[in-house]
This record gives structure tokens, C-alpha cells and sequence, in this order.
């Protein structure tokens, strides 16, 4: 009972006028940056922080989750009608979708891709609601031993699943740890990493670090690799499958939203992951795996329900744990800080409206999506006839602004500047930028757990492996490493994040 009561309170939250036309605009927008390439919702979401800061807390969290589940939706569209995939998860679906609509059967793979992505994001957004009160009870119980070595798992986790070197992602974990500890110390009062800069003592600004590394390098990165050339199809026939296409496409919609939901909730996991994993799942289990890369239409359902319900379950672990399991959602808890909300256990108490109204909005969100997707699919192809030449500059402008009007702060520009180009630079030298982010987010919170447990402890280490709850994240956070340096595990890990198509 207290479920649907809870329900019905978000579902008041969520559709109050303001909320359906941010929630829209959300909507919107994400789709808009899932259609262009390299723009992404990363970068978005960064630029706009700044901009929530005067709205509503419910009002902001709503719309940012609209620009993340509306990006893997507009993803698709370009990925099945010019073979060029708007988000990182939607690579897979271009493989079999494209090759549909080369068939004349571009209609049915976006309606497949839009029912499929739909049916995960009621499915999950259901999961979330039933498992968030559980997950928060268990979550009071932790304590700062607990908390501590939680944040290891979920730093390793990520580093663990980050492409390419094991080495490099945890340099950049490393990295942008210290990176978060700059500024002054809360127990001494001493200036830490600031080099004398008066600037600094305050730490640096998560905004700043956000639109340089996601915003200012994916400028850079786009301009090194010019606007580039595709052959659009044109939408022929209607956008009903038929019936073959519909039975084949149930259990591996199914299957994608059971495979996005679990590793949704892992940390380094999401949607990205949930769609290579489905994928590979439905290859090696369907009895049609000789049509798969050639236009299976399993290869468009399974995929695009794992990605959507991936990105919506991962706001589980950071509202009720305070732990983002990957970098949009380290983006969220700055949302949420900015705000003057901490993320964690006791969201649900506090803020009983924004957890409830952000979980209802994701019904309203994805019955939004599936309107702008469908009939609009001619309009968001159109769109990439703009060249990137004129899409920058107006990107940088609201990057600029925004970072600046947050305090008004000629360092965070220079601050923005500086991480945009080792952004750029890490990206040329193979290093994932995913372990960074959560490194500076998380680097304050393992350092604030860490002294409370040897302040606690008085000065002992035992303390972490005498609780059993710390005992068996870390233990886990052990496995997790010791696997992934084994060289089998990371060519498999390498594999999934650059399929051959």
C-alpha cells in the first residue's frame, strides 16, 4: 500500500504543468543530442547544470533524466537509418538495423526499437520503484567502514569495465581523486593541492571540470575528425512489423530488460554495457544466429531494451546509496549538490517528492519519447545535414555561460580550458575519461569515510575487514581487479566495446 500511495504522490509530482514541459523539453533535447553525433548527453547535461540551479530540485532532476533515456532514444533512429549510431549504445543496434532498413524494412526496426525500449522503460522504472525502499532501509545500516569500502567496489568496478588499458583507467581514478581532494581540509584548515592559488582553496568546481572534459574536448575531438558523410535512407513502407517480426522480437525485448536491469545497478555498468551484453546474449541463444549482422530483427529489440532500461536503473544506486555507477551519474549528484540535496539513504525521507516525482516522470518521459521518435523520424534524420561547423560555436557559447555564471568565476573558465584539453589528450592517448570523473566525485567521499573509520577505529585498519559488510565489498572489489587483469577477461572487455560490425 505505501507503494501506491508513494506512486500516486510522484505521478501528482510529475504531472504538474511545469513538469510535463521540462520533462518534455528533456525529452526533446535528449533526443536531439542522441540524433547528432557528438554532442551526446554527457556534454549536455554538463553545460545545462548551471541552468537548474533557479528551478525546482523535482523540476531540474526531471528534465536532466529526460536529456539521459531521451539520448538512447534518439540514438537508435540514426543508427538503423543512416548506419550512424548517436550514443555509445546504440552502436549495436546499428548493426542489425541498419541492414533492415537496407532491406526496405527501416520502418518496422524503429517501431521494434521504440516498443522494445518503451516496454523496458515501464519494466524497470516499475523495478525501481518496488527495490528503492528495500536498498535505502539496508543503506541505513552501513556505516562509514561500509560506506568506504562500497565506494572502493564501485571505483574498481568502473575501472575494471572501462576499454582499453587497466593501467590507464586507474591513473585516471587516481587522477581525478586527487583532483577532488584540492581545496581546504575540513578537520586541519590547511590548503591542500592549491598551489598558492586563493582561487583553489574552495576545490574546483564540478561544473567547470564537467564542460571541459565532456564539453570543450568532444569539441575538439569533432573538429580533428570533420563533419564527415553518410547516405540517408529514406522511410519506405509501414512502420508496423509484421507479425514474424513482432513474435520474434518479444523474448529478446524481454531478455534485454531483465540483462539491463541487472547491470544497470553495477558500478562501471549501464546502458552502454547492458546493450553489448544483450546482443551477445541473443547471437549465441537465437535459433535465427546466422541472420544476426545481417538485419536480425532480435538484434534491434534486444539491444535497445537493455540500453534503455540500463540507463533508468542506474539511478537507483545513486539516489538510495549516494554512489553513481557510472559518469552521467556522477553528473547527477552534482545536480543534486548544487541544490543543496546529498544523494544517499536518506533522499527517500528528505526528499519524499523529488525521488518519487523523478520515478513517475519516467513513465510520462518514455510515453513522450515514443511520440517524438515515430513521427518525427524524418525531421531528426534531416538534422544531420547541419554541418558541425555551425553546431560548435553555439555549444561552446552555452558552455562558457554556463560555467561562468555559477559564481561569477574567471577560474573556472581557465579551469574548464585547462581539463578540456587533457580531456582531449587523454582521448589521444587511450585513457577513459569514465574513471576520472568518478574519481573526482567520489575522492572527497572516500577520503570523509576513511577518517571516520580510523577516527572511529583509532588509527586501526582491522576495522574494514572485522565488519562483515566492508569485509565483503572489499573482497568483491579484489575479485573484480584480479579478473580483470587476467588477459582473457580484458580481450573479452575490449571485444564488447568495439564489435565488428
Amino acid at each position: 500500500m505505501d507503494l501506491l500511495n508513494n506512486l500516486g504522490m510522484g505521478l501528482g509530482v510529475a504531472l504538474l504543468p511545469e513538469n510535463i514541459l521540462f520533462c518534455f523539453l528533456g525529452a526533446l533535447l535528449g533526443t536531439l543530442v542522441g540524433v547528432l553525433p557528438g554532442v551526446g548527453p554527457a556534454a549536455t547535461i554538463a553545460i545545462l547544470l548551471p541552468l537548474t540551479y533557479a528551478l525546482d530540485p523535482s523540476t531540474s532532476i526531471i528534465m536532466l533524466a529526460g536529456i539521459y533515456y531521451g539520448a538512447q532514444y534518439g540514438g537508435s533512429t540514426t543508427a538503423i537509418m543512416i548506419n550512424l549510431p548517436g550514443e555509445t549504445s546504440s552502436i549495436v543496434t546499428a548493426i542489425d538495423g541498419y541492414r533492415m532498413a537496407r532491406k526496405g524494412r527501416a520502418g518496422a526496426a524503429l517501431a521494434v526499437a521504440a516498443v522494445a525500449s518503451l516496454f523496458a522503460g515501464t519494466v524497470s522504472t516499475l523495478v525501481l520503484a518496488v527495490f528503492a525502499q528495500p536498498l535505502s532501509r539496508v543503506a541505513l545500516n552501513f556505516a562509514a567502514p561500509d560506506y568506504f569500502a562500497l565506494m572502493v567496489l564501485g571505483m574498481l568496478a568502473c575501472v575494471a569495465l572501462a576499454s582499453g588499458s587497466l593501467l590507464k583507467s586507474v591513473g585516471m581514478s587516481i587522477a581525478g581523486i586527487l583532483c577532488g581532494l584540492i581545496g581546504t581540509d575540513i578537520y586541519s584548515g590547511t590548503s591542500r593541492l592549491t598551489f598558492g592559488q586563493f582561487s583553489l582553496y574552495d576545490g574546483i568546481s564540478i561544473i567547470a571540470i564537467a564542460s571541459g572534459v565532456f564539453g570543450l574536448a568532444e569539441i575538439l575531438r569533432n573538429l580533428e575528425g570533420g563533419s564527415g558523410s553518410s547516405t540517408t535512407l529514406r522511410l519506405t513502407g509501414s512502420l508496423m512489423p509484421t507479425r514474424e517480426e513482432a513474435r520474434r522480437s518479444v523474448m529478446p525485448a524481454i531478455r534485454g530488460t531483465g540483462i539491463g536491469t541487472v547491470l544497470g545497478l553495477l558500478p562501471g555498468g549501464g546502458a552502454a554495457l547492458a546493450s553489448f551484453a544483450a546482443y551477445v546474449t541473443e547471437k549465441r541463444i537465437s535459433r535465427h544466429r546466422a541472420e544476426f549482422g545481417k538485419g536480425a530483427v532480435e538484434g534491434v529489440a534486444a539491444p535497445e531494451a537493455a540500453n534503455n532500461a540500463g540507463a533508468q536503473m542506474s539511478f537507483l544506486p545513486m539516489l538510495t546509496l549516494g554512489i553513481p555507477s557510472n559518469p552521467m551519474m556522477a553528473l547527477f549528484i552534482a545536480a543534486l549538490i548544487l541544490q543543496g540535496i546529498v544523494p544517499g539513504p536518506r533522499v527517500m525521507e528528505a526528499q519524499p517528492q523529488l525521488f518519487w516525482g523523478l520515478v513517475a516522470s519516467m513513465w510520462v518521459g518514455n510515453l513522450m519519447l515514443v511520440v517524438l521518435n515515430l513521427p518525427l523520424v524524418g525531421l531528426w534524420v534531416r538534422l544531420l545535414t547541419i554541418s558541425y561547423k555551425y553546431l560548435f560555436p553555439a555549444i561552446l557559447v552555452f558552455a562558457v555561460f554556463g560555467v561562468y555564471a555559477t559564481q561569477n568565476s574567471t577560474t573556472d573558465l581557465y579551469v574548464m580550458v585547462v581539463f578540456g584539453a587533457l580531456g582531449y589528450l587523454a582521448s589521444k592517448l587511450g585513457a577513459e575519461l569514465a574513471p576520472f570523473i568518478l574519481g573526482f566525485i567520489l575522492g572527497p567521499m572516500l577520503e570523509e569515510y576513511l577518517r571516520r573509520s580510523l577516527i572511529q577505529s583509532r588509527g586501526d585498519f582491522l576495522i574494514f575487514l572485522e565488519r562483515p559488510i566492508s569485509a565483503a565489498l572489499l573482497a568483491l572489489a579484489v575479485a573484480i581487479v584480479i579478473a580483470a587483469s587476467l588477459p582473457s577477461v580484458a580481450r573479452r572487455r575490449n571485444a564488447i566495446f568495439a564489435p565488428d560490425p
